[in-house]
């Protein structure tokens, strides 16, 4: 069979132009045949440290970059990142080789953030266990060298230790060669109806005019995300929590803030010292806390509600809401967070409310990865 002769298009003089090279047999006398002499880009390559179970990965996912090594050291938290990216992490970060690595582009790491929250002890540095942990993220910058990093962490960071913890974050990753950019934003103003304040940085090999996503605008409510029809009897609250809303309700009228009875509270304990008071912020979500009804305080509870927003999901801390009696389920939390509703969770409720807690919120780790890549490829072209 005779072979059939080909044209491409000279990239010099923008005429077709024959090629002896580009021959096929008959059989390619398809109509969906495309030639090119041009090379197709090189995809990007990443490395997702600290996994958890995923979100850095579908930010990856939606911004074309291949992830090429992941590491997580929780065995839960693995489970359900197997189940979604048919790739079972790496283990214990400290006991891998920085050469057994393959090479990549970016370093994505949202590392454990219990020594700088305010929900953890903040010890920072001196956790022993998690707060070195940055100083392998370090070790394998150095080996590494990939032209971006794009780390996460609470908002306690930037004031953790008088700011003398961040100031050795950003001071390490300048000595290594990096230019790093930082910034604590708020998932509310981007998309999710969650107030989850988190730092930010983005850090390049060269110092690049790189900017954050701007909030989009509009707050959505947890009305958006929530399921009215799911009456599922193991979210409701408990009948403790039922009777004293119902009972800052009955007498939110006599007060802006209304005391509760402490009689069922120690003498010696800050609830039965202090007594417990709740009022309701504007925006409708419904706060008690322990303390007189002026000065200083200890919240207590914070119950949301459909209209407004939902406090930080944390890993011990399920939001609720008020108005229908009820804490989000699974589904809803993922919502809350930004990840699909197929994402599967192949662990126990109360396993997927720990992992959707101690996760980042996808849309906003989308956005900032996005503009990081568009930032460095802007550059590497000029």
């Amino acid at each position: 069979m005779p072979k059939k002769q080909l044209k491409f298009i000279d990239p010099l003089t923008g005429t077709n132009a024959p090629s002896d090279a580009l021959t096929v047999n008959e059989a390619a006398d398809s109509d969906k045949a495309i030639y090119s002499c041009l090379k197709a880009p090189k995809r990007l390559k990443g490395i997702d440290l600290f996994c958890g179970i995923g979100g850095f990965r579908l930010a990856m996912q939606e911004n074309d970059v291949d992830c090429v090594f992941s590491s997580d050291i929780d065995k839960f938290a693995k489970q359900t990142y197997e189940a979604n990216f048919n790739e079972v992490p790496a283990g214990d970060i400290t006991r891998i080789d920085s050469k057994d690595i393959p090479s990549f582009d970016i370093l994505a790491a949202g590392f454990p953030c219990q020594p700088f929250s305010y929900a953890g002890e903040k010890k920072g540095f001196e956790d022993s266990v998690r707060g070195t942990l940055f100083f392998d993220i370090c070790r394998i910058l150095k080996y590494h060298k990939p032209a971006m990093v794009f780390l996460e962490n609470v908002k306690g960071l930037v004031s953790h230790n008088n700011g003398r913890t961040l100031a050795t974050i950003l001071d390490n990753l300048r000595k290594l060669g990096y230019y790093p950019h930082w910034k604590v934003l708020s998932s509310l103003d981007y998309g999710l109806p969650q107030k989850r304040e988190r730092w930010y940085c983005v850090a390049f090999r060269e110092d690049l005019p790189f900017e954050f996503p701007k909030p989009i605008g509009g707050h959505p409510t947890l009305r958006d995300i929530v399921n009215l029809d799911d009456n599922s009897p193991q979210l409701a609250i408990s009948k403790f929590e039922i009777d004293r809303i119902d009972y800052h309700f009955a007498h939110c009228n006599e007060a802006e803030r209304v005391q509760h009875s402490n009689a069922k509270y120690a003498p010696n304990t800050k609830k039965g010292k202090y007594g417990v008071f709740s009022f309701q912020k504007p925006d409708g979500s419904l706060r008690f806390h322990v303390g007189d009804p002026a000065k200083t305080q200890i919240q207590e509870a914070f119950y949301s509600c459909l209209d407004t927003y939902a406090p930080t999901i944390i890993a011990n801390r399920t939001p609720k809401l008020w108005d229908i009696r009820r804490k989000l389920s699974v589904l809803e939390a993922k919502r809350l967070q930004g990840f699909p509703d197929d994402f599967i969770m192949p662990v126990s409720d109360a396993q997927a409310y720990k992992q959707l807690g101690n996760s980042v919120s996808v849309p906003i780790i989308k956005l900032i990865m996005k503009n990081m890549i568009d930032t460095y490829e802007k550059e590497i072209k000029k």
